[in-house]
């Protein structure tokens, strides 16, 4: 009888799983020590990936758990910057998971030309996802679902977006509230989202009271978080956190 190899992933990561497809080759570009692409592989049989790593010390992580596993004939676990590991790969699923937002961002865009077989992109930022959304409407990938979490105090957002999708969740007149909030997520309102909201309100308040108060020269940033703040206050507006 065979042995069956379990591992536990965080609530974060398994949500992240679950938009992957069956059977796919996926890369997960900053996979730390690849625990998501070899909880994929031992629940999925026929699934690939290529963990990509930056740093020599993750990369090494890496190695392990892929050899821990047993996975190293479906994993290929690499060393090198952003996209750049894909050089010779047709993945179709890409994975970019605990970073934030610019930074993936900057990732997507200088690694474009390694995107052509990619037909869904799965992204959790760490902050910043107004920046991601935008990158991906602008690049011919469509948001498909958003997810919101907690998880040990921490607030997560997961964007999951497709090629080549004719229908999009913006709507006309309020497009950039969406790509600041989520359109999706915009929509359901849960209690973690308003959580969110009624902590980053608090943060822009104090930024923008700071700022006033040293008499920022910074007048388009000003505007912008006072902006932001209003849509986040009519957002807020009769609601209350848990």
């Amino acid at each position: 009888m065979m042995k069956v190899i379990t591992m536990k992933l965080s609530m974060r990561l398994t949500t992240v799983a679950s938009f992957l497809s069956k059977g796919t080759f996926f890369a997960d570009i900053g996979t730390d020590h690849a625990y998501l692409p070899c909880y994929v592989c031992l629940h999925d049989d026929n699934a690939r990936a290529i963990a990509g790593e930056v740093s020599e010390g993750p990369f090494h992580s890496a190695q392990d758990t892929v050899k821990k596993y047993g996975l190293k004939h479906v994993i290929d676990v690499r060393l090198g910057n952003g996209l750049e590991i894909l050089r010779d790969a047709q993945i179709s699923e890409l994975v970019i998971a605990g970073m934030g937002g610019t930074l993936i961002k900057d990732i997507l865009e200088s690694g474009k030309k390694y995107l052509k077989t990619i037909d869904r992109i799965i992204i959790q930022p760490n902050l910043g996802e107004y920046r991601v959304r935008k990158w991906l409407i602008n690049n011919g990938f469509t948001l498909v679902n958003e997810v919101i979490l907690k998880e040990n105090s921490k607030i997560y957002e997961i964007l999951v977006a497709d090629r080549d999708v004719d229908d999009h969740p913006y709507q006309t007149g309020f497009h950039d509230q969406q790509l600041f909030f989520g359109p999706y997520l915009l929509q359901e309102k849960s209690p973690v989202f308003i959580e969110k909201w009624f902590i980053q309100h608090k943060k822009k308040q104090h930024i923008i009271t700071q700022m006033r108060k040293a008499k920022t020269d910074d007048k388009i940033k000003l505007h912008r978080l006072e902006m932001e703040l209003k849509w986040i206050e009519e957002v807020l507006q009769s609601e209350e956190p848990n």
